[in-house]
């Protein structure tokens, strides 16, 4: 009989060339276990995703009540659904007025789709600024407006009217006129090492679409849900875009993903054509059911309000001679080491050391560090003291390679 690690590379499609290879058999909290009962401590919580950790269990017990009730129904949009439309009115109570209006997809790939057409079918424009070291999914409309051209080149033609211009440059915001459908945007650029807008530069952007009648979509798929320290990067910067895009923690580890907007602008897909955007599993009843108890639990377990004291911790217990900087807020870090061929031997032994660690797509000198927000001080002390000896290994070993 064959082993899982030799079905899982002859059977499923592979991502790249040299994947983590790690078997694990259950997690919890903020552990991932494997086969033989070896603990990782799980640093990149899927990537934002797990910001309630592994099987919380009061998430655990809504899916567990929501299956016994039912699964799928029907297509998106014609049952009404009980997780579904209570889960849309617990966001939309967090959100600026503006944000009344909640079309549930699968993930955050499919909700840019959304968000993009919609942008085109309100304002009749094609034109879709976007920003170099964005990220926004791997399907062909999000990769189109994705800030990099080593992930795109392969798979022309993409949208066409598709515009890049650079964060934090002030005069490239020119770029958005009469033309524009949209102007998309990172409000923190994540893939890019956690860049922070600058000099008001979101504000600015706001002014300048509403001068030129583009909609400006918020992409916070990973800033969302307490990520940086405060519950949506709305928040912390004080500017409300017409769509915004959720994902990862949303279904607080389950899939889904939404996109939000005035109820106004939404009713632009319902005619001409009918059925402008449909989707068939989106807001799936057991993963809203999920989303709504993980948000329950990061509200009434003041998640967010402890998430800068912890990052406090991890920026002051994290020194290390191949340690140049940590970038961010809350629990969403960049730690900046003095080489790319360092963040490589880091995260491929990193379970070595109990860990488990991610780079960044387009900052390939700096490690991940976005834990589930449950975290605790103690197991931050032992997360650090872990990957502070990691790091020994690494300065030691990587350049051997």
């Amino acid at each position: 009989m064959l082993t899982n690690r030799q079905l899982f590379l002859l059977h499923l499609g592979q991502t790249s060339s040299a994947p983590l290879m790690l078997e694990i058999e259950r997690a919890e909290g903020i552990f991932m276990y494997g086969p033989k009962g070896k603990k990782y401590i799980d640093l990149i919580s899927g990537v934002s995703v797990s910001n309630t950790g592994h099987r919380h269990p009061k998430v655990v017990e809504a899916v567990k009540e929501q299956v016994d009730a039912y699964l799928h129904l029907m297509v998106y949009g014609e049952v009404i659904q009980s997780p579904q439309v209570r889960y849309a009115e617990r966001l939309c109570g967090l959100l600026p007025e503006g944000l009344n209006n909640c079309y549930f997809v699968n993930s955050g790939s499919e909700a840019v789709e959304g968000a993009l057409k919609l942008a085109k079918r309100y304002t009749g424009r094609s034109r879709i600024i976007y920003f170099k070291n964005s990220y926004h999914g791997s399907t062909h409309g999000a990769l189109s407006v994705q800030g990099s051209e080593v992930y795109k080149n392969a798979f022309r033609p993409l949208l066409p009217d598709t515009v890049q211009i650079d964060f934090n440059n002030e005069s490239s915001l020119e770029s958005i006129d009469k033309k524009t459908a949209c102007v998309i945007i990172d409000p923190v650029q994540a893939e890019a090492g956690i860049i922070y807008p600058l000099n008001g530069f979101l504000e600015k952007i706001r002014s300048r679409c509403t001068e030129a009648g583009a909609l400006l979509i918020f992409d916070e798929v990973q800033t969302g849900f307490g990520r940086t320290g405060f519950m949506f990067a709305i928040d912390r910067f004080g500017v409300v875009p017409d769509i915004l895009v959720l994902a990862k923690a949303l279904g607080g580890g389950m899939p889904l993903g939404a996109f939000i907007s005035s109820k106004k602008i939404m009713a632009s897909l319902i005619t001409n054509p009918r059925l402008g955007h449909i989707t068939t599993f989106g807001g799936h009843p057991v993963c809203c059911a999920a989303g709504l108890a993980s948000l329950d639990v990061i509200i009434g377990e003041n998640l967010v309000a402890s998430c800068e004291e912890k990052s406090t911790l991890f920026k002051k217990e994290l020194n290390h001679p191949l340690i140049t900087e940590i970038r961010g807020e809350g629990l969403l870090l960049a730690v900046q080491l003095t080489g790319p061929e360092y963040v490589q031997y880091a995260v491929t032994h990193a379970p070595d050391h109990g860990l488990i660690l991610d780079y960044f797509l387009f900052c390939g000198d700096a490690i991940r560090i976005a834990p589930p927000l449950i975290i605790t001080n103690e197991e931050i002390f032992t997360a650090c003291s872990q990957l502070k000896i990691l790091l020994d290994d690494t300065m030691k070993n990587a350049r051997k390679k």
